[in-house]
């Protein structure tokens, strides 16, 4: 078996040694558009790619830089290439961990120009945490921690065909990655 998984847009793509150019939004949208949160164990399915729609529309909410909303919106883009592994079992995988991190840093690279520094970064934690803590109470009405943050933004939870969360994916995306190329 080869060491690449061939992507949504055929390119024959190594994840534990990504490569700038093979790293294209479309392979980033469309499976984190089908990826399901919480590992299927929401009532209804809720997608990776909803989820990070949500924590874009929630930093752009906040008045955080298009940078910031737009590192919201790829801040699981990993996943796309990886798969979406819980909490609870990712922390005990440090291979996993290991490999998800330099494939995140390379969509950072690729997309903002650079990682995120320590601040940025804590905010996108906290976007996404905050974003975590909404998803598990309106699902499964369980408070994951005591101070989730407030959500300013307006939660969508609904149920949405998969084409619809990848072309608004593909949409912010575009948005906010045109203003951060011109800075």
């Amino acid at each position: 078996m080869a060491d690449y998984i061939t992507t949504y847009s055929k390119v024959h793509f190594t994840p534990m040694e990504p490569k700038a150019e093979e790293i294209l939004i479309s392979d980033i949208a469309h499976p984190l558009s089908l990826l399901t949160r919480a590992n299927g164990h929401f009532p209804q399915f809720y997608s990776v790619g909803q989820h990070s729609i949500q924590c874009a529309r929630e930093a752009a909410a906040r008045g955080y830089s298009d940078r910031l909303v737009l590192a919201c919106l790829i801040h699981d883009a990993s996943e796309a290439y990886l798969s979406d592994i819980t909490r609870p079992v990712k922390k005990n995988l440090p291979g996993y961990r290991s490999a998800e991190r330099v494939l995140q840093d390379a969509i950072y690279r690729k997309f903002l120009g650079s990682l995120p520094d320590e601040k940025e970064a804590a905010l996108i934690k906290h976007v996404d945490d905050t974003c975590l803590y909404y998803e598990f109470y309106h699902f499964a009405g369980e408070k994951l921690f005591e101070c989730p943050g407030e959500m300013l933004s307006q939660a969508d939870f609904s149920l949405r065909p998969f084409i619809d969360v990848e072309e608004e994916f593909t949409e912010l995306f575009e948005r906010y990655s045109a203003s951060v190329r011109k800075l």
